[in-house]
């Protein structure tokens, strides 16, 4: 154990109480000649944020002095929330006078605040550890002496100020980026200067650079990473077969859509007679050629992910891996990381499992469209296209079919949202909204994944080999009462939910919602009620799924866990039990690469959601002054938010809203009109004109069509 891990454990222990520095160095009798390494590791520990110093010089764990560490999640309007990086605690909100500066995405330590009957925990920054926002993106303004940079990130919420100095040749309505000087204090706007001119708002291509600079995303690769790709081999050798199980005989094939071109997963599946099956799903074995420590890793675990904008795909591998020799192209050799479950269909249970390295060869690469098109539709050309794998198809829809019947009973929650696709023409200009199902291709792939997935998770934890798990928490109470209350207007309400809730209670809902007018609405808001799953060393279970070990192993070619992952399986394979010195490497660095993939994660959804809610405002552009039909999905003092059916929101302020003078009701999610007692409430279908749109603020304006 190292001396960072004995200082925490001793102030993890019931009887300690803060101590001063010389304190703990009497403690734990420190020679003189060791005291400023010392105090350098309390120093590095306080900055971590692992533990405090309090205002007295006496050091203790945060949770021991009622503060908490975890990440700031900004709102427009100048609060936030606490997302801790414990994830059984609840989000605690952080009003904009107890910020104390802190931004979006900062780290930070919080103390709680007394909490009021029947409200949500609050709290207030003690302590900035890590900022976030070293670069802002935003549009220029500028006066005769300085200017300000507005973010395009609204979650910032600060304006920019930029000194005569500082302006570097920026000009007004250009998108911009500034690097932040000095730090936002009490009634004064951070201050910056300009590093970056992107281009005139408005201009082609500006708009995505903006949102890749803003999150400061990765684009080319280093040459360092370019000159490890020079060794790795475009075609599988022969020596690289060796301890292999050859599956190369084996009908396999890959499933995806249309554009994908890192194919990472291959699935089989085998009729063993008397009932039983045997499953197969084969997953890139990328670990084998991005070799622990080396710059091609440390750079995918920077990245952490791929990252899918609506006009282009920023990898996490260099294209000759993840469209290369990694991704399992038909009728080509690829090594594999292969799981094989074996399932009696009646009664169905899981039988056996086995886990191996292999090398593989895909038949055939299909779609999700050609599986449908075949299972469903019976299109007779495509069965002749696959007629040698058409029994094999057939037999997995009914291993699907099973797989999804159990899962569901046992309580997983199924969100029914379409995936929202944004169709760009060659100029990058919005052309299309298209909504895409999760059909029954879609979900014969989900469930096969899903099933590995907790297949190598549980293997792991019983062997209690340190791992990265995928982890979720189980939703707050106090959300989830909220919750309830609201459903109660449309005549719904969940049982059970004082002390705990179970997913089957949650699922049970959103299958007597299916169909209904209210079930977009519902959903959403149940969506927003429940806790983000994350990456973590120790396993806490998949609430949302209702599994008790879940991790990600299935995509290692597009996320870093899912690599990590593989080395750890591959190195328990081969090695059975662990050295105690990896054992011990891996329990110091997990945490780290949990936490950061996390992150990573948090970043790359958000810079996808940008990306596509930019465009689709950009698409209504030329359909000012139109009318569409549209659903409330939220109410406020200020106004109704309103989505039409391709998903575009925005908002119909009261200021607008002249037949009366409308009150809003918080218990009741609801506008009533003052005198004459119309109602407008959460899920109320409603005409609406598109008054304005403002792509600098992301927003569009409505107004009721009476």
């Amino acid at each position: 154990m190292g001396a960072k891990d004995k200082l925490l454990d001793f102030m993890r222990n019931k009887a300690y109480r803060p101590l001063t520095e010389k304190e703990l160095m009497r403690e734990f009798n420190v020679p003189g000649d060791q005291r400023e390494l010392m105090s350098k590791l309390l120093k590095e520990l306080v900055k971590e944020g692992a533990i405090y110093k309090s205002s007295s010089g006496r050091y203790s764990l945060p949770e021991k002095m009622d503060l908490i560490v975890g990440r700031i999640d900004g709102n427009q309007r100048g609060f936030g929330f606490l997302i801790p990086e414990d994830p059984t605690r609840e989000d605690i909100f952080i009003g904009r006078e107890n910020l104390k500066g802190a931004m979006h995405n900062d780290k930070v330590m919080v103390r709680l605040l007394p909490r009021g009957k029947g409200k949500r925990q609050e709290g207030e920054v003690v302590k900035i550890l890590e900022r976030a926002n070293q670069r802002i993106v935003g549009n220029f303004e500028k006066s005769k002496y300085f200017g300000f940079v507005v973010p395009d990130n609204k979650r910032l919420f600060y304006d920019i100020f930029i000194p005569k100095e500082g302006v570097n040749g920026a000009k007004q309505n250009q998108k911009v980026v500034a690097e932040i000087v000095s730090w936002p204090e009490k009634n004064r706007n951070p201050e910056g200067r300009i590093v970056e001119i992107l281009g005139y708002k408005g201009a082609p291509g500006v708009d995505i650079e903006g949102i890749i600079r803003q999150l400061d995303l990765p684009r080319a690769f280093p040459e360092e990473v370019e000159r490890e790709l020079e060794m790795i081999p475009d075609e599988v050798l022969e020596e690289e077969l060796t301890g292999r199980k050859d599956l190369r005989d084996l009908p396999m094939v890959t499933i995806d859509g249309e554009d994908a071109k890192d194919l990472d997963d291959a699935v089989s599946i085998e009729d063993l007679g008397e009932g039983k099956v045997r499953l197969g799903v084969h997953i890139a074995d990328v670990s084998h050629y991005v070799k622990e420590g080396t710059a091609l890793d440390k750079e995918a675990l920077e990245r952490g992910t791929s990252i899918y904008l609506v006009d282009r795909v920023i990898p996490m591998l260099p294209p000759k891996l993840s469209n290369g020799i990694c991704s399992l192209n038909p009728g080509e050799d690829r090594l594999a990381v292969s799981v094989f479950i074996t399932y009696q269909l009646e009664p169905f249970k899981l039988m056996d499992y086995e886990i191996s390295t292999s090398v593989i060869r895909s038949k055939y690469r299909m779609t999700y469209t050609e599986v449908k098109e075949i299972l469903v539709n019976n299109n007779q050309e495509l069965i002749n296209k696959y007629q040698d794998f058409v029994p094999q198809l057939q037999l997995m829809n009914q291993l699907r079919e099973k797989l999804r019947k159990e899962r569901f009973e046992k309580g997983s929650i199924n969100f029914q949202f379409p995936e929202v696709r944004v169709i760009l023409d060659e100029l990058g200009k919005p052309v299309e909204i298209r909504l895409e199902e999760h059909g029954i291709a879609e979900q014969l792939i989900e469930e096969f994944m899903i099933a590995a997935n907790r297949v190598v998770s549980e293997d792991m934890s019983w062997k209690g080999i340190p791992f990265i798990y995928r982890v979720h928490d189980q939703p707050d109470l106090d959300r989830l009462q909220e919750f309830n209350t609201f459903i109660h207007n449309f005549g719904y309400f969940l049982k059970g939910i004082q002390n705990e809730v179970h997913p089957r209670a949650l699922q049970n809902l959103l299958e007597e919602v299916e169909g209904k007018p209210e079930e977009r609405i519902i959903n959403t808001l149940l969506l927003r009620s429940m806790k983000k799953a994350i990456y973590a060393p120790s396993n806490i279970g998949h609430f949302g799924l209702a599994i008790d070990y879940y991790s990600h192993f299935t995509a290692p070619i597009r996320r870093y866990p899912d690599l990590m992952i593989h080395r750890i399986i591959k190195e328990s394979i081969s090695r059975g039990m662990l050295p105690e010195k990896r054992i011990a490497q891996l329990e110091k660095t997990l945490p780290h690469i949990a936490e950061h993939c996390s992150l990573r994660e948090r970043r790359a959804m958000e810079a996808e959601s940008d990306s596509v809610e930019l465009k689709k405002l950009e698409y209504m552009l030329d359909k000012i002054g139109q009318e569409f039909d549209g659903i409330i999905n939220g109410v406020t003092n200020y106004g109704l938010f309103i989505e039409l059916e391709n998903t575009v929101e925005g908002l119909v302020s009261v200021e607008n809203m002249k037949d009366d003078y409308y009150i809003f009701n918080e218990k009741q999610y609801c506008l009533i009109g003052e005198h004459t007692g119309k109602v407008y409430r959460f899920g109320d279908k409603v005409r609406v004109i598109i008054d304005n749109i403002d792509l600098d603020e992301r927003e569009i304006d409505f107004l009721l069509v009476e």
